[in-house]
Parts: structure tokens; C-alpha cells; sequence
């Protein structure tokens, strides 16, 4: 607890902790002082002598303890210790962007690590972070598609709704266009000048209502712009698939509609990029990141408290303790 609290302190005038040396000095300086000051008295012998030292004579440095205590913790209080506590605050025009994430069975595939689900949440979650004043949501989408958080500037909310992503939440299938109108569907009433859909998926459209042509053109008559993202190794890749004996991984191959996410990209403005493992899609999540800059200002504002009052009360105390010591228990008498 102690070092916590010492970690948090930070010395307005650092260089007064230099006269700390003092305290060594009083020392030296102390102990030659007695030496010093010892009368010499010759005797024939020292075995009376050797065994009588009173608990005064043996307790008597706790006063010298006391004195350099409190010019040490003066010292410090001198230095100013305080606590800094810095508030950042963003100013700016943000950009509305909703994540369109394939949920469908083969979104388990483990060519990413652990699997191209959990890599597709993670790469999510990061890019969340980084966006400090967009308002974003999430779509879900495999036979069918389902808002899995409207658009929101909470980040807390945002992670914990990528984090419940699972396989299995709804039909499978690969609804392309079901999952795009949704997105689109977010975004139509928005007013932000910048609104955009990061569309991922492993798969070809194969079901929903909506033509993943039609949900494109929807796209571009309310001007959103579309990325699209197309996870998967070349070849194949290994499937769980559940038998009678348990799951067991199978190879199976990789199908993605590269034209059909390029068209889509292409038309609304956006970009088409290919993921074939976790760092690719990482370094495609920074990539829009760096496409799609939102217009912020970050101010810092640091304020101070400061903490040097107990250790001035600490030492008061001390030296307090020296001059009661010293006039009373410890008293020379002449």
C-alpha cells in the first residue's frame, strides 16, 4: 500500500531533496562532537565498570532519531510532494462506422488463431479503442442479421457487446445483403458527414431477403462508404466439425467472393482487403483506421494536489518528541 501511494507522488521542486545530506553530516558531526567532549578518567581497572550502563545511556539516541526524522520529513515537505490526475478531453467531429461481422459456422476455422471469430473480435475491440469520438455500432449476420449494439460513443458497452459474439446466435447461412442493409439501416438517419460500413466476412452470399447488389445500392444512394474484408487462408483450412465420436478438424476449402466484396467496396467508395491470418487482418483494421480519420483536437488538462502537509504535521511531531525527551526524561543535570 505504501509504495502504491509513493508511485503517485510527484515532487514539485525535486532538487531540495539534495539538502537531505545534511542528515548524514549531523551524524558525523555528532559523533565526533561526544567523542570529543568524553573526560578521561584513569583507573586501575574496568571489570567495575564494564558491566553498569543505564537504560538512559542506552536510549538516549532516540532523541538524535527524533531531531534528524523531522528535518528529514521538513525536507520533503519542502520538495512539495503532490499527485498529478490528468484528464484528457476530445473535441472534434467523429465519424459513424458500423462493424458488420460474419457469424456463420465456418467463422470458426482455425487458420487464425484461436479461430477467425475470436481473431475478428479482438482486431475489433482494438479498433474501438482508437477511435476516441466516432460513434460506432455492431452487426451480426450469417443466415440472418441482428443489431448487436446501435451506434454509441461508450466504449465499455462496445467491447462488451463484441465480446458476447459467438457462433450459433443466429441461423447459419451467409446473408451478405441481409447483414450490409442492416448496417446500412443504422446509418441512414445519421447525421454525421462521414458514415461507414467495415464489412467482414469468410464466405459466399448463399440466403437472406436482401441481394447483396440491392443492400450496395442502398449503400450508395444514402452515401455510406464500404470496406470490405475477406478472412481466410488460400486453400483450405481446418473445420470443426461435430460427429457422432466428438469434433474433430477437417479441411475444407476456403471460399470467399472476392469479386462481390470488391464490386461492393469499389462502388461506395471504400476498399477491398484480403486477411489471411491474424496479422493481415490487424494491419487492415489500422489501415482503415488511417483512411478514416476523424477531425479531434486531445486536451490535456493536469491538475495537482498537494501532499506535503502530513509530512510537516510527521515532523513537527518528531521534533515535538525531541524537546519533550530532551528536557524531561533525558535532562542533563549539572
Amino acid at each position: 500500500m505504501l509504495t502504491d501511494y509513493l508511485d503517485t507522488i510527484h515532487f514539485a521542486y525535486p532538487w531540495v531533496l539534495w539538502l537531505a545530506i545534511v542528515i548524514p553530516l549531523m551524524i558525523l558531526w555528532k559523533n565526533k562532537f561526544s567523542s570529543n567532549q568524553q573526560a578521561g578518567i584513569k583507573v586501575s581497572s574496568l571489570k567495575n565498570f564494564q558491566s553498569f550502563r543505564s537504560w538512559k545511556s542506552i536510549f538516549r539516541p532516540i532523541v538524535l532519531v527524533c531531531r534528524l526524522l523531522g528535518i528529514l520529513l521538513i525536507i520533503i515537505a519542502m520538495a512539495r510532494p503532490q499527485t498529478k490526475n490528468e484528464e484528457q478531453r476530445a473535441e472534434g467531429e467523429g465519424v459513424d462506422i458500423v462493424l458488420c461481422i460474419d457469424v456463420s459456422g465456418s467463422m470458426t476455422a482455425q487458420d487464425f488463431t484461436p479461430n477467425r471469430m475470436e481473431a475478428a473480435k479482438a482486431v475489433a475491440n482494438s479498433f474501438v479503442e482508437r477511435r476516441l469520438t466516432d460513434r460506432i455500432g455492431v452487426v451480426i449476420f450469417s443466415g440472418e442479421s441482428f443489431t448487436q449494439c446501435p451506434l454509441t460513443t461508450d466504449k465499455a458497452v462496445l467491447k462488451s457487446a463484441i465480446e458476447t459474439i459467438r457462433n450459433g446466435l443466429l441461423e447459419d447461412g451467409t446473408a451478405i445483403g441481409d447483414g450490409l442493409s442492416t448496417g446500412i439501416d443504422r446509418l441512414r438517419n445519421s447525421k454525421s458527414k462521414s458514415k461507414v460500413v467495415i464489412l467482414l466476412t469468410d464466405g459466399e452470399n448463399n440466403g437472406g431477403l436482401i441481394g447483396p447488389d440491392n443492400a450496395k445500392e442502398i449503400a450508395k444512394a444514402f452515401g455510406i462508404k464500404v470496406y470490405t474484408i475477406g478472412v481466410g487462408t488460400e486453400g483450405y483450412a481446418p473445420y470443426p466439425v461435430k460427429t457422432d465420436l466428438g469434433i474433430i478438424m477437417q479441411q475444407q476449402k476456403v471460399t470467399i467472393d472476392e469479386k462481390l466484396l470488391k464490386a461492393i467496396a469499389a462502388e461506395t467508395g471504400g476498399q477491398y482487403f484480403r486477411a489471411k491470418d491474424n496479422v493481415g487482418l490487424q494491419n487492415i483494421y489500422t489501415e482503415i483506421d488511417r483512411l478514416e480519420k476523424s477531425k479531434v483536437e486531445i486536451f490535456t488538462i493536469t491538475r495537482y494536489t498537494e501532499k506535503f502537509t502530513p509530512f510537516l504535521m510527521a515532523a513537527l511531531i518528531f521534533l515535538l518528541a525531541e524537546l519533550i525527551l530532551k528536557f524531561t526524561i533525558f535532562k542533563k543535570f549539572p
